[in-house]
């Protein structure tokens, strides 16, 4: 899954992890496995005590998480993509030498094959506020889910006892204009527009602290 968002400067940077400069403003096109994205995004949002804990990701404690910086530019629909969320295992029809070219190139970043691969828009990274680093991280973590049954009940692995995982799509996919029109009822954006309404459970200056600190 991708996020769009608009690329734009925005206030000033803390000690999250940064991407090289120099491979950012290079001109070959660049993808680099981020293990200190994934640790800062543990310590921060996953693990039990973390600074910004959520308890919806919990379920990713048990995942392997493969982050990578990126300097290609992406676009989808005619929006900027900075963002995405991803099986870790190759998708979509190839044949038996593609996926094997493919598992070989992802096993070369991250050491094995990881549940999700998260990429990440370095250029945008270096210029978002803080606030919007963290709200781009947990929007694809959001994405990484655990299946589920049909009652609901979350689903593991029989042989394994780990989460089954899946990727999860977005709960509100809307235009503003038609919810402007007709109202967040008959929309169905009415949860949306309360969690708006109630205000951010996370103050700015934590996440100043956080994102200064964790790593």
């Amino acid at each position: 899954m991708d996020t769009t968002m608009g690329k734009h400067s925005a206030g000033p940077r803390s000690g999250r992890p940064m991407p090289s400069v120099d491979q950012v403003e290079g001109l070959e096109a660049w993808f680099a496995a981020a293990p200190e994205l994934e640790a800062w995004t543990r310590q921060s949002f996953i693990e039990d005590g973390a600074s910004l804990q959520n308890g919806d990701h919990a379920h990713l404690q048990n995942a392997s998480i493969g982050f990578l910086w990126t300097n290609v530019d992406n676009a989808k629909k005619g929006r900027i993509v900075i963002g995405t969320a991803e099986p870790g295992t190759p998708q979509g029809a190839m044949g038996k030498w593609g996926r094997a070219k493919a598992v070989m190139q992802i096993e070369g970043w991250f050491g094995a094959v990881p549940d999700f691969i998260i990429t990440i828009d370095a250029s945008w990274w270096l210029q978002a506020s803080d606030a919007e680093a963290c709200a781009l991280i947990e929007h694809e973590l959001y994405h990484c889910a655990q299946a589920t049954d049909e009652f609901g009940a979350p689903k593991f692995n029989q042989h394994t006892g780990r989460p089954s995982f899946t990727m999860r799509g977005h709960d509100v996919e809307e235009f503003v204009g038609v919810v402007r029109r007709y109202g967040a009822e008959a929309t169905g954006v009415r949860a949306l527009v309360d969690a708006a309404n109630a205000g951010p459970e996370i103050a700015a200056v934590d996440i100043a602290q956080c994102c200064g600190t964790c790593i």
